[in-house]
Order: C-alpha cells, then sequence, then structure tokens
C-alpha cells in the first residue's frame, strides 16, 4: 500500500469560462467538484496506475463531508482522513478556455489544535506499519508547527518506510534536514529553499542539506533529478497545453509508483514526466490523459549519467 499524506486537503472546485477578464461578470460554461489537495491528487492517479493507495491528512466542516461522500466514489483509494472541528479549505481554479491559462484561489484551511495533530499522528504511524512507501504533500493549515513535515519524515524513516516530501517555504527547508528519500520542488521551491535560481547548482545544494534525491519539476522543460545513483533530465517531446494544476502531483505519482516497482532511475523519470505532460491534458487535477501518456513514455527524452553523486 502507498500512503499519501495531505495536511491541508480541500474541497477543488474548477470554473471554465470562455475568457478570463478581470473587473468583469463571467458565464461559467462547466463546474466541477471533487477532493482535492497535493496527496488525493497524487492517490487518484496512483490508483488509476493500478496501486492500492490509502490517503490520510485531515478532514473537516460541510466541505469536509463533501469530500468524504465524494472519496467513496474514488476507485482504488482507501480513506484514512482524520476528523477536525475547523472545515476544510475550498480551493477555486478559473481555467480560460480562449488561453488555456489557469488563475487558482486557495483559502488557508482549518486551524488544527494540538489535540488534533496528537490524534493524527498517532493514526499516521499505525498506517505506515503497511505502507510501502509515503509522500507527504502540500502546504500546513493554520495552527501546526512549521517542523511537521519534519517530525513525520523521521517517523517514516523508523519505520524503514521511503519517504518523498513535496512542499515548500519553510516546512521544505525543516523537512529536508530530516533526510527525506526524495524531494520534489518546482523551479522557485528550488531556488527559495537554496537561494540558487540555477537548477543544476540548486539540485547539488538541496542534497547537501539532506534530501537523498532531489527531483525538480522545471514546467515545459521537464525535469532534473539529482540521485545516489546519478542524474538526469527528462524533458517532454513537444509543448503540451491545458490545465496544468497538478502536473506536479502526477509527476510525484510517477516517482512513487517507479520506487515501489524498484524502476530505474531513468525509467522512473519518464514515467513522471510523461504523467505530467498527459496531466495537463485532463481536464481537473488527479487526473491524466490516458492515450497521451501512453504515447509520451516511448517519446520522453532522457539523458544523463551513472555517477558517485
Amino acid at each position: 500500500m502507498i500512503l499519501t499524506v495531505t495536511l491541508n486537503t480541500a474541497l477543488d472546485i474548477t470554473y471554465r469560462v470562455p475568457a478570463l477578464r478581470p473587473h468583469t461578470s463571467h458565464r461559467v460554461s462547466e463546474v466541477t467538484e471533487r477532493p482535492g489537495g497535493k496527496g488525493l491528487n497524487v492517490a487518484r492517479v496512483l490508483a488509476a496506475l493500478g496501486h492500492e493507495v490509502t490517503v490520510t491528512g485531515f478532514t473537516g466542516g460541510a466541505t469536509g463531508r463533501v469530500v468524504q461522500e465524494q472519496l467513496v466514489d474514488t476507485p482504488g483509494v482507501v480513506n484514512a482522513l482524520v476528523p477536525v472541528t475547523g472545515a476544510t479549505r475550498r480551493t477555486i481554479a478559473v481555467v480560460d478556455e480562449h488561453t488555456g491559462d489557469t488563475t487558482q484561489l486557495n483559502e488557508p484551511g482549518p486551524t488544527i489544535t494540538p489535540a488534533e495533530w496528537s490524534a493524527f499522528q498517532e493514526a499516521y504511524e499505525d498506517l505506515l506499519a503497511s505502507a510501502s512507501a509515503v509522500a507527504l504533500c502540500g502546504s500546513l493549515p493554520p495552527g501546526l508547527p512549521v517542523g511537521a513535515y519534519a517530525g513525520l519524515v523521521r517517523s517514516a524513516k523508523a519505520a524503514d518506510v521511503p519517504v518523498l516530501l513535496d512542499t515548500s517555504g519553510e516546512a521544505l527547508r525543516r523537512g529536508v534536514a530530516a533526510r527525506p528519500d526524495i524531494i520534489k520542488p518546482n523551479a522557485d521551491e528550488l531556488a527559495e529553499l537554496t537561494g540558487s535560481h540555477e537548477p543544476s547548482r540548486a539540485t547539488q545544494d538541496a542534497r547537501r542539506r539532506g534530501a537523498r534525491a532531489v527531483v525538480a519539476s522545471l514546467g515545459e522543460a521537464g525535469l532534473l533529478a539529482l540521485t545516489p545513483e546519478g542524474r538526469w533530465r527528462a524533458t517532454p517531446p513537444t509543448r503540451v497545453h491545458g490545465n496544468p494544476t497538478g502536473a506536479g502531483d502526477a509527476a510525484v505519482a510517477g516517482l512513487l509508483s517507479g520506487l515501489v516497482e524498484r524502476l530505474p532511475w531513468p525509467d522512473r523519470l519518464t514515467r513522471a514526466a510523461a504523467l505530467s505532460a498527459a496531466s495537463v491534458l485532463a481536464p481537473v487535477a488527479g487526473e491524466f490523459d490516458r492515450g497521451a501518456y501512453e504515447q509520451l513514455l516511448g517519446r520522453v527524452a532522457v539523458t544523463g549519467e551513472v555517477t558517485a553523486a
């Protein structure tokens, strides 16, 4: 079983409009609503790839009830979310159908009490006992200590469970110091962590800070990986247009599935890059265009070398 952790779960609402113009009214052409947050998006992609997945994190209030109800209808995903008194947040994505651009509005999430955090940590350690890998994903809701992910990384390592960390800011800085097996920052998150805007240098710095492997998501330029086995770049054959929300989560799913299947790093990166690009062609986060994915698998270019990095 692969475990994904989303401490700040959400109800993702996507509006599609013919064209987004500030300071005007818009007629929405399509609305979709589904459980969200980075770890839940990762879980849906993993389930679509045929893996057993359990999701955990916090859920509460009327929005949380909707998330719980909709998870029942998500094939292959087991719900182990922990209840809290605060209300689960909503995220609003507005997709401009003319340009393909997406505007995102993210609520902060519920305030978590110390007792709720303690209850979650107990549930998390119980779930680790049957996990083959764990992904710690997304922002921290109000009330949690900034080192929350660092503690969860240490618990996973104590249980001998490989752990991937995908967060940002101070939560990432603290989490890296706990030595996760993989971190998956985007270019901005990597630059914020290291102070360097040159990806090759920044990935080296991130490894020195404690990450065993660093896989940087560089948008249309693909993925750059620095691992104990070598360094590689995976590049999709063409730029794809659509909704990029969730592309990084699809890449995380590719990396995790490759890890538990014991694929060599170039194959993991090929899968992650293909899934990321194919997810841009899907209408909402947590899905991917399977036909495009299968075509891209044979067309992603992976270059690099085996090293003693």
